[in-house]
């Protein structure tokens, strides 16, 4: 059920301003000791969350720890199915698996997990709901226990338990971290919640499932409230209860405005060839021994309006391809044999390289990127150009600067917007280095620090006049 927010849902001033992403291979977490509970039996926890990596085992998005036998776990497993468990004593009271996968890594899921174990029907007892729906009445679940009446042994809501968001706890240490995104992170004690507290369809799309403000609701003794707007305190809870979370292997870069409000364009997991993705699908590192030169290319395509992104190379021989590519692209071959590329390359000498219907064209003007220059990627498909530029100076072929605001000297141009395009990146070499920026959370350090002309985005350099960051608010406002 996937999730994409367009202009007519909250601004971002009245809607969710702040993510915090999640890089596995930091091993990050957000942790807390449990008080004394509102409640035993009733409880609500609701998060937002973007998925980056697949297939790649347990991804804990929750968990809740005693001891070794006395366990609450949600996560998603190697197949990228939802697991749900609580254990006591050892043995499984709570058991929901489900039959459908979760593997859309460009929009974004909201999930409520709604437990009061007083309810006589077994079903109600636990329910998980996602985007409004609750998932026993859409996929349904392979494996389906719930709790006996009146338990008062959910693991998550007992005194002195461990409570972890975005890894499992051990008891010595954090492991299986969860990869993506994670945005309004909400904990009521004491309180069974329908998902239309925390957010609701959109009125003019009826298919979109979009958050709510959910500030005024009853957090109980032991609730909290993330909403990552504070990027000194990833952990600071803004309930009103003060129970902040400590942060682990976090800090004020991985502060995020993807959010379920405005969803940014990422790099594609299922759409590359062997290249390693991390920092929220921003940054993107290929083998050590590739087969050939590899690819990859963004979620988000567009066949009008005018955008913008940005590419920083380096650790290869030559700087990263970057550019554009048609959404029939097939993936997995060298660049001088792909059709539906517009790019800039650098084999020894740079190119500014198009390949489309077969036929190929290349010409030697263009300035000679190297590790560690950023390119500017500014794609006009209202008039079918596409302008590159190197640290902030734009360039034609012939290697003299181009204007994307005026309109002049294009890298690029008679491109077929018929067609949606992808950014698009390619290696030159093992062990490459191509770290994104599309504005909504950054792979490299932004220094400067511009946003578009309606202030989405995080760039390096100024964004040219009349392009915007490719993010849902822009799609919805400008076309796509």
């Amino acid at each position: 059920m996937p999730l994409i927010i367009g202009a007519k849902s909250a601004s971002a001033a009245t809607g969710v301003a702040n993510s915090c992403r999640f890089n596995s291979a930091d091993t990050p977490s957000i942790t807390k000791d449990n008080g004394t509970p509102s409640s035993e039996t009733t409880g609500t926890i609701s998060f937002w969350l973007k998925r980056c990596i697949l297939s790649v085992g347990d991804e804990f998005v929750l968990d809740g720890r005693i001891d070794a036998n006395n366990r609450f776990k949600f996560a998603f497993n190697s197949s990228d199915i939802m697991e749900f468990w609580n254990s006591n004593g050892g043995s499984d009271d709570l058991a929901l698996i489900s039959n459908r996968k979760f593997r859309d890594v460009s929009a974004w899921y909201h999930f409520v997990i709604r437990i009061d174990t007083t309810q006589s029907t077994a079903a109600d007892r636990v329910r998980v709901y996602v985007n409004g729906v609750n998932e026993a009445d859409v996929g349904g679940y392979s494996t389906e226990t719930y709790p006996a009446q009146d338990s008062t042994d959910t693991v998550f809501f007992e005194d002195s338990a461990k409570q972890t968001v975005g890894a499992y706890y051990n008891g010595s240490a954090f492991t299986y971290p969860y990869d993506g995104y994670l945005a309004e992170v909400v904990y009521c004690d004491g309180q069974s919640l329908a998902p239309t507290e925390f957010g609701e369809f959109d009125e003019d799309s009826p298919t979109i499932w979009k958050p709510k403000d959910v500030s005024g609701l009853t957090f109980g003794n032991n609730g909290f409230y993330l909403d990552f707007e504070d990027s000194a305190d990833l952990g600071a809870d803004v309930s009103g209860n003060s129970n902040d979370l400590t942060v682990v292997n976090l800090d004020a870069t991985d502060q995020a405005t993807d959010t379920p409000t405005n969803n940014f364009a990422v790099m594609n997991p299922l759409s590359k060839d062997e290249m390693t993705f991390s920092e929220g699908n921003c940054k993107v590192v290929t083998a050590s021994d590739p087969r050939t030169d590899d690819n990859a290319r963004g979620t988000m395509g567009v066949s009008s309006g005018k955008w913008y992104w940005e590419v920083k190379g380096s650790g290869g021989t030559n700087p990263v391809v970057a550019g554009i590519c048609f959404d029939k692209l097939k993936m997995g071959s060298d660049l001088s044999g792909l059709t539906g590329v517009y790019a800039i390359q650098n084999a020894g000498a740079t190119y500014a390289y198009k390949r489309e219907n077969g036929t190929t064209a290349e010409t030697t003007g263009f300035p000679n990127p190297v590790n560690d220059n950023i390119i500017n990627v500014a794609f006009d498909a209202d008039n079918a150009k596409l302008y590159i530029g190197i640290n902030g100076t734009y360039y034609n072929q012939a290697g003299s600067t181009g204007d994307p605001a005026a309109g002049s000297n294009e890298t690029f141009s008679s491109i077929d917007t018929s067609y949606f395009w992808l950014p698009f990146i390619e290696s030159r070499g093992a062990s490459q280095l191509a770290e994104m920026n599309f504005g909504g959370c950054p792979a490299f350090t932004v220094s400067s620090g511009n946003a578009d002309g309606n202030g989405y985005g995080n760039f390096e350099y100024a964004v040219p006049s009349g392009y915007y960051a490719l993010c849902t608010k822009n799609l919805g406002a400008y076309g796509g």
